[in-house]
């Protein structure tokens, strides 16, 4: 039985950028959760390309589906690329030893960092979960606290201890639902929402409230490494998992393993909002697996980024890697890209708008590949982090040195409490598009942002916003 809840269905972002220019000449916030002209027009003009007759497919299947998902997950993947593939990762740190003593060059430094320091590639949890157990020795005695400061020429002896057991338990969390059938759910995921469990972060998972949302039984996997101890490595940008693996399987964008996570498609950072589809069964998780393996997603992102770049439009051919510097996020690295190194990741954007004096812009990003923060590390490399994102450079202190200069005076203490008040990147997946994995029609499904997003685009746009046209640019 086919279910609708709030459904927005586009047949192309060119409508969306009619709201943007129409509101603003009109003094009016297409993103307002009251911005009753944005939303008249989607309601006025949307439609549906919903399956006519879709496949009946029966709960206990999809139940036994989401479950084997959930209990073949060999996991010890840091984020959403293949473990075999990520930068100086291993597949599984279990059971790892060091034997070394701390150089005599080096000064005091916390175990744990220590320790993360000299293992390549494991999380600084897992070493941390590895002294609290009792596995690391230093001078020959057990120290079971992370914050133990270690100095030149002590013999630190560690074992990295396995991973626990996750569980996921069904928990009643509302979920904005956007689509519904036998095969496919689309949700807009609400920022600070991680979308699966990981250590740290047990509970309020997306994939709890599908459990609970599919009438389906808690279920255990194996844990999984993150990508750092920060909130925002617990989920990483687009990138798929796959029920199946076939001997030749190779793709440089989609991530396969011989299990999944439940019906989870793909991922959106902890602190980003917006569309993610989420499969119900194997034959739409293969279908949709090809779909992104083929690049022909439609993935639309918006954000409002510190500074506006030299080139309104362009197209971001630069790869992707952890970045040598602060383990905890990625970096674009120019140059080809370099096995075990890099990963070739290309981001196409344009200025919407020019905002606050031209100390801010919205700007609207298409992804031709499927890398871990790749928007993010993008937007940095261009000189443009995200308004609100700590990790890759867009900080409170950025964007006031930003908007500051070129704004009245008189704005200076509401921007300063706008700023202050920021507690996440400002991004936002606008639009999904995806061939039907049984009816072979097409979906184009498209959310406003969240009230956050849109009072700050409220904000910069009352100082000053000049539209910037593209014509023909995609």
């Amino acid at each position: 039985m086919l279910k609708e809840k709030k459904n927005l269905y586009l047949n192309d972002t060119a409508l969306f950028h009619i709201f943007f220019f129409t509101c603003s000449e009109n003094n009016a916030n297409p993103f307002h959760p009251h911005g009753t002209l944005a939303m008249g027009a989607l309601n006025t003009t949307s439609f549906s390309l919903l399956p006519q007759n879709p496949k009946p497919i029966s709960l206990s299947r999809v139940s036994s589906f989401i479950c084997r998902a959930f209990t073949k997950f060999p996991g010890d993947s840091d984020s959403d690329d293949s473990p075999d593939e990520i930068p100086g990762r291993r597949s599984n740190y279990s059971g790892v030893k060091l034997e070394e003593t701390v150089d005599s060059k080096t000064g005091k430094l916390r175990l744990d960092s220590w320790v993360s320091s000299r293992i390549d590639g494991v999380s600084r949890a897992r070493v941390q979960s590895s002294i609290r157990s009792g596995l690391v020795f230093v001078n020959g005695r057990v120290t079971d606290k992370v914050s133990h400061m270690v100095k030149g020429g002590d013999k630190v002896d560690c074992t990295i201890a396995d991973l626990k057991p996750l569980r996921a338990e069904p928990e009643d969390i509302p979920l904005d639902i956007v689509y519904e059938d036998d095969h496919v759910l689309v949700v807009n995921k609400p920022a600070h929402m991680v979308v699966h469990p990981a250590p740290g972060n047990a509970t309020g998972t997306l994939v709890s409230g599908i459990l609970h949302h599919c009438s389906l039984p808690t279920v255990s996997f194996p844990g999984e490494e993150v990508l750092s101890d920060g909130e925002d490595a617990s989920d990483d940008e687009l990138n798929m998992f796959s029920a199946y693996r076939s001997p030749n399987y190779d793709d440089s964008s989609v991530m396969c393993e011989s299990s999944v996570r439940p019906g989870i498609v793909h991922r959106l950072d902890k602190g980003t909002s917006g569309l993610l589809v989420v499969a119900k069964n194997e034959h739409s998780l293969a279908d949709l697996a090809e779909q992104f393996k083929k690049h022909t997603i439609k993935r639309v992102y918006v954000s409002i980024t510190c500074g506006v770049p030299a080139s309104v439009a362009g197209r971001v051919d630069i790869p992707i890697g952890r970045d040598s510097n602060n383990r905890i996020r990625m970096a674009a690295i120019p140059g080809t890209p370099k096995s075990g190194k890099s990963r070739h990741a290309v981001s196409r954007y344009k200025v919407i708008e020019k905002l606050a004096g031209g100390s801010s812009a919205l700007v609207e990003w298409r992804l031709e590949t499927g890398r871990t923060h790749q928007i993010r590390a993008h937007a940095k490399h261009l000189g443009i982090p995200l308004m609100g994102d700590e990790v890759y450079g867009g900080t409170k202190n950025m964007a006031l040195s930003l908007l500051q200069p070129k704004t009245p005076p008189m704005f200076h203490g509401k921007l300063s409490q706008l700023v202050s008040q920021i507690d996440r990147p400002c991004l936002h997946a606008l639009t999904l598009g995806f061939r039907h994995p049984f009816t072979g029609e097409n979906l184009h499904i498209t959310r406003l942002p969240p009230p956050d997003f849109a009072e700050i685009l409220s904000e910069l746009r009352a100082i000053n916003t000049e539209k910037v046209t593209h014509p023909n640019y995609y």
